[in-house]
């Protein structure tokens, strides 16, 4: 499963580029892992996804656990009980 995360100190965002690909479909309340917002993402690149308070990065997880995204001041991480993707 691929999920989107913040990768520096600031918080979430996607850029302009990214709303515009998504049209109707962006709404602020996606989930992370969503397949429209992950394939927006990649057809603009993470170079341009980001907005300006943030540095997105796309991490693949196992399908087959139980994860949450942790943050400290806006920086994320996945987690799942002993293991840390970032």
């Amino acid at each position: 499963m691929k999920v989107l995360i913040n990768t520096t100190y600031g918080g979430f965002g996607v850029s302009q580029k990214v709303k515009d690909e998504l049209g109707d479909n962006y709404s602020d309340e996606m989930d992370r892992f969503d397949p429209r917002l992950i394939a927006a993402v990649e057809k603009v690149g993470l170079n341009h996804a980001s907005d300006g308070c943030s540095s997105l990065k796309i991490v693949e997880i196992p399908d087959d656990i139980e994860w949450y995204i942790a943050d400290y001041d806006g920086c994320e991480t996945i987690h799942e009980n002993h293991r840390i993707w970032f």
